[in-house]
């Protein structure tokens, strides 16, 4: 089961650990996460940013080091890791590792609610989709080929390639759908047609 964190946000994961690398105030917190495209991964944005800073800071996993002003800009307030911020952020990282977390994923829902459509809108719809992940593919494959090439390690694009792992997964899982519901002698299409007033031979159409 997964701990209760004091801030519990994944934004307050990615602070932890770019201040193992040196005190930072939240302005360049900012850059950092957006240069190494970590919004790929984490949803933020600037107040939202500050809000976990702040979080943190009253936690006691960060500590403000030193404020900074620099011409006419507002003052910037250094922040650096605690002991307590170190300890956190191991602790974390172990157990998103090696403890599987029950999540919510919006084509889950979908599947589940699924029987609500004609299956020959359905199968049109997972065809398209079918479309979107190849497209998804492409365009990662891509991201990684050209970050490689510039000589970054493969460690800092593993989650890219977890991505293109999850997107064959999806691949072949539709595909699967698809031949289940239209199957011409096992599918699921003809059952399921007749509950939405569809015709026998739909799929059957449809497959064709």
């Amino acid at each position: 089961m997964a701990k209760r964190r004091k801030v519990g946000n994944l934004l307050a994961l990615a602070v932890l650990s770019y201040l193992t690398r040196a005190p930072m105030h939240p302005y360049e917190l900012g850059r950092t996460l957006r240069d190494h495209g970590d919004a790929r991964s984490i949803k933020f944005n600037h107040g939202s940013l500050y809000m976990v800073v702040q979080q943190l800071a009253r936690a006691g996993l960060i500590v403000p080091q030193e404020t900074t002003r620099e011409g006419g800009r507002p003052e910037r307030t250094v922040y650096t890791l605690t002991d307590a911020g170190r300890h956190e952020l191991g602790d974390w990282l172990r157990e998103l590792v090696e403890v599987p977390q029950h999540e919510y994923p919006q084509f889950v829902a979908a599947l589940s609610l699924i029987a609500a459509l004609p299956p020959s809108e359905v199968v049109e719809l997972l065809g398209r989709r079918l479309r979107r992940l190849a497209e998804q593919r492409a365009e990662i494959r891509g991201l990684v080929d050209s970050t490689l090439a510039g000589g970054v390690h493969p460690l800092f694009l593993v989650e890219e390639e977890y991505r293109l792992a999850l997107l064959d997964a999806e691949s072949v899982f539709v595909k699967q759908f698809i031949d289940q519901i239209n199957h011409p002698e096992t599918g699921w299409g003809r059952l399921w047609g007749e509950l939405h007033g569809e015709p026998a031979n739909t799929n059957e159409r449809q497959e064709s």
